[in-house]
This record gives structure tokens, sequence and C-alpha cells, in this order.
């Protein structure tokens, strides 16, 4: 029987390129040779998401008391609490509590000594959102609301850049609306987000044959596949009757070069964070770990207890290893502490909780406690991997840092007011908030838009000069077309509006 030929990811391109290149203008992503280009200068995305309203005023904007009329009904900090910086809009707020909400643990956050490192690079860009529903808010903020036909940023990245990338585009953070698929179906299948249940095991599953105690050769297993191929499914009634099917043929084409390429890279090794332990034992089974695992592990040392630790350390090693050229990752809805923490005088020890409930969306039971440890954990996630990616030379004499663009992402603010002097209080939903997006690729040190330190709400900007703009605000489109821009991604005949004050000139 005939081998089926199965297209490889170019000879896709191409086809795209032949059915849908008379309607798209004269985008490089329907242009295989520019892509080709692309993917020898790539830019890298990391979406780090802060799901449950990471309220910009209790971050970077944090508005001190003696900077508004009426302090004590808004959320505002003491002067004393409020860490700022000569010269820069940038502020971050050192602050402590007894409990965290509902949950019996004090905790203390020092974002000041990320937020100095991380300023100089930091740009926060203000926009109104247009939904305070989670999954709602979620998805539009990696879409612009659907701005450029349901395409999301993750997979326009991969597009340009990714065609030679074993798995372009990998989503760390499940049950979210920030790893949503996008609706455009001619974009091609490996442009896709892969879904990663379990960041510490999902390496295991990237070779047939090794990382069994008594694994077969890859003769052997050759030869199985080519038997699957050529021989059973061909004669199945399944196949006969489906074999034009598009999902068919996609299956077909992951399965085919793709997987060999991930196979022969090695990546079960290469992406394995988890070091030999007796709990572990990954050289029983003839592995080693990444090279690169020491210094992941010492960068993200809860990655066995914390998912984003885990998600964070494989974040890494996927651009590392040019696995990747994006990267989705957040804090989960879990709750989770530390059970070997010590100290303190409440139920819980002192800084044991890693993790509140849902994230930022506590801020419902406790809004000042969650966004401080939210925000320590967002900050310190992307001081980490700025430093692993700082330290990490492309090949040209830059380093993977000089390519990439942390955008902080989510899905709505948060409630501007408070009761009278409460220091602790619940806060609604809100669509006025800001986006922190850290990056050499963009004006750093900078603030885009303003904040009317009366009512705690942001405003606009223009989008080509950047000078503030009260009264004006900005649309989930703008912002979307913002970050593509300063990631050179070509938004030729996209009809999305210009925004080059988002990007370093």
């Amino acid at each position: 029987m005939t081998q089926r030929s199965q297209p490889t990811r170019r000879q896709f391109v191409q086809g795209l390129a032949a059915l849908t290149g008379a309607t798209a203008g004269t985008s490089a992503l329907l242009n295989s040779d520019a892509l080709a280009q692309s993917a020898k200068d790539p830019r890298f995305l990391i979406v780090l998401c802060a799901g449950g309203g990471g309220s910009i005023i209790d971050g970077p904007l944090a508005i001190r008391a003696s900077e508004c009329a009426t302090p004590d009904v808004l959320n505002t900090f003491p002067d004393e609490q409020v860490v700022g910086w000569d010269g820069s809009p940038f502020r971050a707020v050192d602050q402590e509590g007894a409990d965290l909400g509902p949950i019996p643990a004090s905790y203390s956050v020092t974002p000041s000594t990320y937020m100095e490192r991380l300023r100089h690079e930091m740009m926060v860009a203000t926009w109104t959102r247009t939904s305070v529903n989670h999954a709602i808010g979620q998805r539009r903020s990696i879409t612009g609301n659907e701005a450029w036909k349901g395409r999301t940023l993750q997979e326009l990245v991969a597009w340009q850049y990714g065609a030679e990338a074993p798995i372009p585009n990998v989503h760390l953070l499940p049950g979210f609306g920030f790893t949503d698929h996008g609706t455009d179906a001619t974009l091609p299948i490996w442009s896709r987000g892969q879904l990663v249940a379990n960041p510490s095991t999902w390496p295991l599953s990237l070779d047939g044959s090794k990382g069994l105690k008594n694994g077969m050769s890859p003769d052997v297993l050759a030869a199985i596949r080519s038997q699957r191929n050529e021989v059973f499914e061909p004669g199945t009634r399944f196949e006969r009757v489906f074999q034009k099917a598009p999902r068919l043929l996609e299956w077909h084409e992951i399965r085919g070069t793709p997987q060999e390429r991930i196979e022969g890279l090695d990546l079960i090794n290469k992406l394995l964070v988890r070091s030999n332990d007796p709990s572990f034992p990954i050289t029983d089974f003839g592995l080693e770990g990444s090279p690169a695992g020491q210094a992941v592990r010492d960068a993200f040392p809860n990655y066995q207890l914390d998912p984003l630790h885990a998600q964070a350390a494989l974040a890494f090693l996927l651009l590392k290893y040019r696995v990747s050229v994006t990267v989705t990752l957040g804090a989960t809805s879990d709750f989770i502490f530390d059970e070997d923490a010590t100290g303190g005088s409440n139920i819980l020890a002192h800084n044991s909780v890693l993790n509140p409930p849902l994230a930022f969306d506590s801020s419902h039971q406790g809004h000042r406690s969650a966004q401080a440890v939210g925000w320590q954990k967002v900050l310190r996630t992307a001081d980490s991997l700025m430093a692993l990616l700082k330290a990490e030379d492309f090949g040209d004499g830059t380093s993977m840092w000089d390519r990439t663009l942390i955008y902080v992402a989510s899905d709505f603010g948060r409630e501007k007011r408070r009761p009278e002097g409460a220091t602790e209080w619940g806060t609604s939903h809100h669509v006025n908030n800001g986006v922190a997006i850290l990056s050499p690729l963009v004006p750093g040190n900078t603030l885009r838009g303003g904040l009317d330190s009366d009512t705690g709400l942001t405003f606009g900007f223009d989008p080509v000069t950047g000078s503030p703009e009260p009264g004006r605000e900005m649309e989930e489109a703008e912002i979307f077309s913002g970050l593509l821009g300063a990631l050179n991604v070509d938004t030729s005949g996209s009809g999305l509006p210009g925004m080059p004050a988002m990007r370093k000139s």
C-alpha cells in the first residue's frame, strides 16, 4: 500500500497563503519566506496572568493618602507604606497583616524589592474593559475583544515567529479564558495553544520510547508506527470514511513530523525540571533531567508545591531550548499553603499561604491582603524570569531577555472605594484598570495614561505621542494592537488602530 505523504509545516503555510492571500493584504503571516526569516529573528511573549482582577492601584500605581482628597473612603495607603523612586511613575506597597482576609494566617510582603529592578523596563498602559465576567474578561485580554478575526496574542506571535519551533504556543494555566483558542479557523494548527495540565510531569509524555524501565528501541517503535500508519489505520472503516476530514488530517500532521522532531530533540530530558530523588527516581528510568534544572530550581524553589513556580520553571526551559515562542502561565484558583512553614501567632504559620483561594479574586472577602500577596507573586515571578532570560545568550551577542515581552494580563480591575477607615474589606469587579508590561521592547519606567488620585480611576493617552489625555478611555483593541506592535508582529490588513506610543523607539 502506498504511504500517505503528510504536508510539512512550511507547505501548510504556503497552502494557506495560496488560499487566503488574495483577501488578506500583504501580511508576512501569509508569506512562507517571511515566516522563515522571522523564525531566525524571533520575539518571545510571556503572558503572566493576574486572574481575578489584579488591581493596578494596588500595584504599580498605588495612591498615597496625602495625594487624595478623601483618603479614608478610597483605596489609598498610608504614605509611609508606599515606596517610590525619583523620576519614576511607579510605586510598591510594603505591608503586613494579621490575617489574609478570612484566612487565619499573617503575611508580610516587600514588592519594592522586585520593583526596584523591574521598573526600569516596565510600562503601564491604562485601559477600560468591556466586561466584569471572569471568562469573558480573560478572553478579551488576549483577543482585544475579538479585534482581529478572534485571533489571540499567543496565536499571532506563534504564527509569525514559531514556524520552525516544535511547540510554538504552550499554555500552562488550564481552565482560564487566558488560554482560549481563537476563532479564526484559517490559522495554521501549529500556532494554536498546547495545554499542559502538569508542568512537572508533562515532559515525560514527549517521547515514545524513553523514560521506561523496559523501553523498546527506536527502530522497533518506528516499525510499529509504520505498520499503524501504512497498514492498520488505512484499512479501517473510520479512516476510509473520514480520511479527508480536516481534523483527521491535522491529527496525522501533528503525529508525523512534529512528533519526530520533538523526540529527536530529547525534550523529555531538556524540559524535565525535577531532579533525581527517592520519590521521583528518574535515573531508574534512564533519564537525566534538564541540564538547566538546577538554575530553574534555584529561581523557583517551590516548584513541587506552588503550581506557579512549576509553570515558570518550565516556561523558561521552553523558551531557552526554542521549543516555544510564547508561553502562558499564572496562579491557579487553588488554596495552597506550606505545611512546613513555622513562626507567627496565628492558626497558620506566617507567610505559609502561597496562594489564596481564587488568587486575586479572593479580594471579594479580603481585598488588601489578596492584592498584596497576588502582586508579590506576580512581581517575583517576573523578576526571576527576567534574571534567567538575561543570563541566556541568544547567540548574537544579545540575551533572550532582549527579545522578550512579559504581559501581565488581568480580566478586569477592582472597586476603588472602601468603607470609611477600613484596613480590610471586600471589593467587587470594576472595568477600569491598567496593564503592566515588562520588556526592553517598550518604553521603560513609563506610564501611558494617567490616574486621578481623587477617584482611583485611570484615564487614557494619545496613541502616537503617549501624552496623557484625561477623559479618554483606552479600548481593549488599542492595547491589543500596542502589544503586537511592541513585538513587531506584522498587522498588515488587520484594521487595528496604530499604537506607536507603546513601542520603544
